[in-house]
């Protein structure tokens, strides 16, 4: 298992508070090797803020490129790889077709888009405009894959440590840990002579792993006087077989990923994940991201795991649609249908989830 992220929520201020940017730096400084030392690799550290439209409230996208290119270099100086700039917002229509504006003039700054309402319910016209979005970033680059840097957000919280989900909702300064746990599961099931034995090694596994990352998590709290968010345990993938989420469920009995009894190994993993104690923040659920999962992939490319599968696997604690390669020449309407039905389901569910489309030129 390793520590996917270390994620910083703050508020920059607009022109850049360059204190609490110190003071973000000067955390991460201390974070990184106190996690290491403690036995975790840490892949990334990254930096969110607050949505872009609650940081500038008079948008144009001369401003935002700026505003967006200043932080991110000032970013990258402190040690972060990555920064969020949240979500556009349903109430501040505009905020949407800035996005692949921005994307294209930067290289390590992610968006997102709120597909509801803080109130409940869906936002038809904010659907429309994040697959734009979509359509629009597929061909900021020859492969399609500038849409690595959006999402399209239902229902989803402030906290959420996972990119492009990310953003923060407070002045105060914020930390939370996203993990990459899906050997956690791949080791469970494979090692286990019964489904009860390797359900309750996993939560054990688990609990432990959160223990110690929540021991090291308070000391820096103390230290440093940022609040601790807790933890996002969800079981992200890397792309090797024995750190795929694919393979887990096949390690439950399913002979081809997309077919019967697939739902079944997704909802038993999500259940037993469910089942462990710790400090949540985020999802805490399952990531099927399919450019980022070798089983996945192989069962996407095969035709037996389709997007409808997906969409069903996140009715039993998926986190929604991540990394889906689609047709290149898919219309906006084609992308709006998905990401409505996305957004119905975490709105039924009220649960968070979001869509990360890729369409593909060629």
């Amino acid at each position: 298992m390793k520590i996917r992220s270390i994620t910083y929520f703050l508020h920059p201020g607009c022109p850049l508070d360059e204190s609490e940017l110190r003071q973000a730096g000067d955390f991460m400084a201390s974070a990184r090797p106190a996690f290491e030392a403690a036995g975790y690799s840490v892949q990334t550290t990254r930096l969110a803020t607050v949505p872009f439209p609650d940081i500038m409230p008079a948008l144009t996208a001369d401003r935002l490129i700026e505003y967006a290119r200043a932080l991110e270099e000032a970013a990258l100086a402190l040690g972060f790889e990555y920064v969020s700039l949240g979500p556009a917002l349903p109430d501040r229509p505009e905020s949407y077709p800035l996005i692949p504006e921005v994307i294209g003039a930067t290289r390590s700054v992610f968006l997102a888009g709120l597909m509801t309402l803080p109130e409940g319910g869906v936002s038809l016209r904010a659907v429309r405009s994040c697959a734009e979005i979509i359509q629009r970033a597929s061909s900021l680059t020859p492969d399609g894959f500038a849409n690595l840097r959006f999402a399209a957000l239902a229902n989803v919280p402030p906290g959420a440590p996972f990119f492009p989900a990310a953003y923060h909702a407070k002045r105060q300064p914020a930390f939370a840990l996203a993990t990459e746990a899906a050997d956690l599961a791949v080791e469970a099931f494979s090692q286990a002579g019964s489904l009860e034995q390797g359900c309750n090694y996993l939560v054990q596994t688990v609990e432990t792993h959160a223990g110690l990352l929540h021991q090291v998590a308070q000391g820096l709290s103390s230290q440093f006087g940022v609040d601790f968010g807790g933890i996002d345990f969800t079981l992200a993938p890397f792309p090797q077989e024995a750190l795929s989420f694919g393979t887990a469920m096949q390690r439950l009995g399913v002979p081809s990923l997309g077919e019967h009894g697939s739902l079944a190994a997704a909802a038993i993993l999500a259940d037993t994940l469910d089942r462990a104690d710790y400090v949540r923040v985020g999802f805490n659920g399952l990531m099927l991201p399919v450019l980022e999962d070798a089983a996945l992939a192989k069962y996407a490319a095969l035709g037996t795991l389709t997007v409808r599968d997906l969409l069903l696997y996140s009715a039993v604690c998926g986190t929604g649609l991540d990394t889906i390669p689609l047709p290149g020449d898919a219309t906006s309407g084609q992308l709006n249908a998905i990401l409505l039905d996305l957004a119905a389901l975490a709105q039924r569910l009220d649960k968070p989830l979001t869509a990360r489309l890729m369409p593909i030129p060629g």
